[in-house]
């Protein structure tokens, strides 16, 4: 089954309808064997990310699509070839579907490829992205689920591990609209904590650790920011260095190194994100009237070498409720490209 590419997305949907009574079915679903070709734009490589894009393929595999062909593109944080690589999906005839995984992936999707569904995923904010006229009812050919995270309930576990803290410093991307809206909310919730946020902008991933090395704070809080998670290594040693706690807000950092967090489960939400690319690859749903979808439920992800190596000790009613207790540091594995 191809969605004809010239066609507006509904009537691109009608017609997938008409070939899916054809046919007998659609990929998997009806053990046809109709091959599915499935962008995915990924827009650095770091565990979060690379979970999304696990569970997507989970999702459909769920859902009977078992004949999926998957064009698979990550620029590695760089803004020409991101913005590349939607040219090349809006010129592929033979796309059915595209998934964008995180902020800046999606917006360089939504501008380019108009005549196929867009999927999104680990998107924070679609709405100040500008992906979406609501979340509600998204009004064009895009929509996807959001990685919204509980800021303030994050920033409340330092002060759970870390009562004396009263200088969180977040190091964040300028170039990433998700990260200062994390910036804005750790702002917000800060004033009601008693806390004080001093925030610093980056570029590029390569200013993570000097960024930090020149803050004075008690305490780090990372956001999901693809430019310093790809990079928190270099993060996570100044923490250690300055003996002062890391709150993250995916759990993916918290393995690596992290101290804790209540976090979303990437691969969990990029099941969800799978599931909803089945409902419209089948006719079940049109992107314009698909609401947007969160993950309702959060986890706690504590990781004892972090905290032992800092002198926190963790209460045992923390460690009873969390979802996974990391007893060691994570190593990093060599990664292809620039991260």
């Amino acid at each position: 089954m191809k969605l004809a590419p010239t066609m507006k997305l509904t009537a691109a949907l009608a017609a997938s309808a008409l070939a899916l009574t054809a046919c007998g079915g659609s990929d998997g679903a009806d053990g046809t064997d109709d091959e599915i070709k499935i962008g995915i734009s990924q827009f650095v490589t770091h565990p979060s990310l690379d979970a999304v894009a696990t569970g997507f393929k989970a999702g459909l595999a769920d859902a009977g699509f078992d004949n999926v062909v998957y064009d698979e593109q990550n620029p590695q944080a760089d803004t020409a070839t991101n913005t590349a690589i939607a040219g090349q999906f809006a010129a592929d005839s033979d796309l059915d579907l595209a998934l964008a995984i995180a902020t800046p992936s999606a917006q360089a999707l939504a501008q380019s490829v108009t005549n196929i569904p867009v999927l999104f995923s680990a998107v924070t904010d679609p709405l100040e992205a500008k992906l979406v006229e609501s979340l509600e009812a998204p009004g064009g050919n895009v929509t996807g689920t959001s990685d919204k995270n509980p800021v303030k309930e994050q920033l409340e576990l330092l002060k759970q591990l870390s009562p004396d803290a009263e200088t969180v410093g977040i190091v964040y991307s300028s170039g990433e609209v998700n990260s200062q809206v994390q910036v804005d909310w750790a702002e917000e919730a800060s004033e009601e904590l008693g806390l004080t946020i001093d925030a610093k902008a980056i570029s590029a991933a390569s200013e993570v650790q000097q960024a930090a090395a020149g803050m004075e704070v008690d305490a780090f809080y990372v956001p999901t920011d693809n430019q310093v998670v790809s990079a928190l290594e270099g993060l996570l040693q100044v923490a250690q260095d300055k003996s002062i706690p890391v709150i993250s807000a995916d759990g993916e950092s918290v393995k690596r190194g992290a101290t804790a967090t209540y976090g979303i489960n990437y691969e969990k939400l990029g099941e969800q994100t799978g599931a909803m690319a089945a409902r419209i690859l089948n006719g079940e749903a049109d992107p314009a009237t698909m609401p947007v979808e969160t993950l309702t439920e959060v986890e706690l992800y504590i990781n004892t070498e972090s905290a032992d190596k800092l002198g926190i000790e963790i209460p045992q009613d923390l460690l009873d409720a969390a979802a996974e207790v990391y007893e060691k540091i994570e190593e990093p594995e060599e990664a292809e490209g620039d991260e």
